[in-house]
């Protein structure tokens, strides 16, 4: 796999209706591929700092915009509910993505999702869908883990234990995803709450303030290690 140290980030149409990021690493590939689902704020300068990063690592990334029918305004409660059903148009557009980078001549034939927190809650429905490996960070937990999950490509989640919700979701994991036989990462970070791998405070002057309130705030020092497991993890699972 080619290594890369400063990608070329181009806002695109995966189709008429649907925009994106696609990210693809400085050099000549071919390179793997990952689809980035974002988190619940959109393709904000977070989402696209995270796309960077793993194109530095040598993937070419194609990040989906859910909210590209009418923005987040409009789309967000829409895209929340096919997260909870696991079905809906948010799916589809994933599935668009996903589609569109297998076609490109830069890209191996193997593909991986990565999502973080509601796009953390997608990667791991999206992990037995055809991909070969799935990292889901601080992303909100299947109600039914052992029928969502099973025939799961090989799994990896990143999560804080002041996450109010998501305390549990290592044991929950590990129990569920040992039972399905299903290969597996998980690491509770006990210093971190939710979003702590955004490089800088999400939710804007209004969210942001609430949110560093309930913990939810970058933890720079994690966020690197976080990065380093995903890193070896793709490159264990997502290489030639």
């Amino acid at each position: 796999m080619s290594q890369a140290t400063a990608p070329i980030l181009t806002n695109i149409h995966i189709s008429p209706e649907l925009g994106g990021l696609l990210a693809i690493p400085e050099g000549k590939g071919p390179w793997p591929a990952v689809v980035m689902v974002h988190e619940v704020f959109g393709i904000d300068d977070n989402m696209r700092a995270q796309a960077t990063r793993l194109a530095q690592a040598g993937y070419v990334v194609l990040m989906p915009d859910l909210y590209s029918r009418g923005g987040a305004r409009k789309c967000l409660t829409a895209t929340f509910k096919a997260l909870a059903a696991g079905t809906g148009q948010a799916f589809t557009d994933i599935e668009t993505a996903k589609a569109l980078l297998t076609t490109r001549p830069d890209v191996t034939d193997k593909v991986g999702v990565i999502g973080f927190c509601m796009g953390g809650g997608f990667a791991l429905l999206l992990a037995n869908k055809g991909y070969d490996a799935a990292a889901s960070n601080y992303g909100m937990l299947p109600k039914d883990m052992d029928a969502a999950l099973a025939g799961a490509c090989p799994i990896l989640g990143n999560y804080g234990a002041k996450d109010g919700q998501l305390k549990n979701a290592k044991v929950q994991l590990d129990e569920s995803l040992t039972k399905l036989n299903v290969v597996h990462d998980i690491k509770m970070y006990p210093n971190s709450g939710h979003a702590f791998m955004n490089p800088k405070q999400g939710g804007g002057p209004i969210f942001g303030s609430l949110l560093r309130v309930t913990g939810a705030k970058p933890n720079p020092e994690d966020a690197k290690d976080a990065w380093l497991r995903i890193e070896e993890f793709f490159k264990e699972h997502l290489s030639a």
